[in-house]
């Protein structure tokens, strides 16, 4: 498997990779694909950390990352995990959240956030993100809320985290 930056000639496959990955998911919310599209035409888009997977030549999974803030901290957040049906539970997955991780970190990127399921997350280092001094946005299940410290020596965090205009929140 190959994980690369997204291109602006993939995006259809994408698009559609998106639509039928969460088809059938229980969590999903029939948004995913327009929140995919919303988020790459906003200012907190990091074209870096749109990434897709690759399995002979076939695009399997999607995932992309956008800028987001608590106080003055950049940090990010971990958008739509798109995988296709027949490769989920294979590591495409995981494999696109630790390569964003590793580019994250190379950018100084000292957090990442993800509103997601309490039993995957956790597996790739995710944790509520309310032991680091995060706010739970109203109306979200704490255990959904996570975070991931990406560099060792980030600074502590405290207040609410202000998601991209796009997510709606």
């Amino acid at each position: 498997m190959r994980i690369r930056q997204e291109t602006v000639h993939d995006r259809p496959v994408v698009d559609r990779l998106v639509t039928e990955a969460f088809k059938s998911a229980p969590h999903a919310s029939g948004e995913e694909g327009a929140l995919v599209a919303a988020l790459r035409q906003g200012g907190a888009f990091l074209p870096t950390l749109s990434l897709v997977a690759e399995q002979d030549g076939e695009i399997v999974g999607h995932i992309l990352f956008t800028k987001a803030s608590v106080g003055e901290q950049q940090v990010l957040v971990l958008a739509p995990l798109s995988v296709k049906p027949r490769y989920q539970g294979q590591g495409v997955g995981t494999a696109l959240i630790l390569e964003g991780h590793r580019i994250a970190r190379e950018m100084g990127y000292p957090y990442a956030f993800v509103l997601g399921s309490e039993t995957y997350y956790p597996r790739v280092g995710y944790r509520p993100a309310d032991q680091l001094g995060v706010e739970v946005p109203q109306g979200i299940p704490a255990k959904n809320f996570m975070a991931i410290r990406l560099l060792e020596d980030a600074p502590a965090l405290h207040g609410p985290l202000v998601y991209a205009k796009e997510f709606g929140l």
